[in-house]
């Protein structure tokens, strides 16, 4: 049975919403509850994506891998490496403030993706991988891109289930806490670097498995797919406008970005052909003057953070001051 041309659409565009939902929540444990600046996303999605296109293609003469294991190790695996990359990471950068991380991060993210760039043997350079296979292809012939949004749904249920348990619970109090106050935190006895990198690695695994699933979903990746406006930029306009520290505006964010970056690229195909060159610039100009619009009418965002009765975050007495 074959899937009609709007549903077709309708599937696509709500299974990259949901990877992206899975990045911004990721990124939500870090900045939304720890406070921390990281502005190196792509590093963590393209490890994420590559390690699991390695590990379950077929073998191949030009580069590294062809292992040809099933999908959900492929994923198992872009979970882990991404893991153990934001551990290496962390010890050295999570000392640093906030701006100077900021700027580590965006320093790792381009040499992970020179390294893939470069490195041919390893990811077959800018030629890319080809041949992901589908975890789900086969199953229903024809219908096999609603079972993997089912799964990509499914996923993001369980990232979500978990970053909201986190944030209720006694870890997710000490990560407000330090990103609150980080001497306070520390004169209560709390290891304040222990607590940040915890989030930082949890975190970037979610952003390793949310480049599994984008992997095995386009079936080829390159670095060029990876470059910091689609795999950066983006994702800090959705947990931002969708509200930092609130599971439910990151996924929200996240969906509602998606749709109006989808509905650029029809605006722009209205465009002169001799502005066609210009197309992406112009969308990510109207994402950042959404953003700028959300931040000037709603500066916590659609869904702002709702700490736990009693508990009154800093952002909430900045928001009572204003008024």
């Amino acid at each position: 049975m074959q899937i009609p041309g709007l549903l077709n659409f309708a599937i696509f565009f709500l299974t990259l919403s949901g990877i992206y939902a899975i990045l911004a929540l990721g990124l939500n444990i870090q900045w939304g509850y720890a406070g921390m600046l990281n502005i190196g996303i792509g590093a963590f999605f393209a490890v994420g994506a590559y390690t699991s296109a390695i590990v379950t293609t077929p073998a191949s003469a030009n580069r590294l891998g062809g292992l040809d294991l099933p999908v959900w190790i492929g994923l198992l695996l872009a979970l882990m490496i991404a893991g153990i990359l934001a551990f290496l990471i962390g010890i050295i950068t999570l000392t640093l403030r906030s701006d100077y991380l900021a700027i580590a991060s965006i320093g790792i993210a381009e040499i992970v993706r020179l390294v893939l760039k470069n490195e041919a043997w390893l990811t077959n350079g800018v030629r890319g991988i080809a041949g992901i296979p589908k975890p789900l292809a086969g199953i229903n012939p024809g219908g096999d891109a609603l079972l993997y949004l089912l799964l990509v749904i499914g996923i993001l249920a369980l990232v979500f289930w978990f970053s909201e348990r986190a944030y209720h619970s006694p870890w997710g109090r000490v990560l407000r806490a330090i990103r609150e106050d980080e001497l306070a935190t520390l004169a209560a006895g709390k290891s304040v670097l222990n607590f940040r990198l915890q989030a930082f690695v949890l975190g970037s695994m979610a952003m390793g498995l949310a480049g599994g699933l984008y992997a095995h979903f386009v079936a080829f990746i390159s670095p060029e797919a990876f470059q910091p406006e689609f795999a950066t930029f983006i994702v800090w306009v959705m947990l931002i406008a969708g509200g930092s520290g609130n599971t439910r505006g990151a996924v929200l964010g996240a969906f509602t970005i998606w749709a109006v970056w989808s509905g650029t690229e029809l605006l722009t195909n209205l465009l002169p052909i001799a502005w066609v060159s210009r197309a992406g610039a112009l969308r990510l100009l109207l994402i950042g003057v959404l953003l700028q619009v959300i931040l000037l009418a709603r500066p916590e965002g659609i869904l702002p953070e709702k700490p736990p009765q009693g508990i009154v975050s800093g952002r909430a007495k900045q928001r009572s001051k204003r008024r």
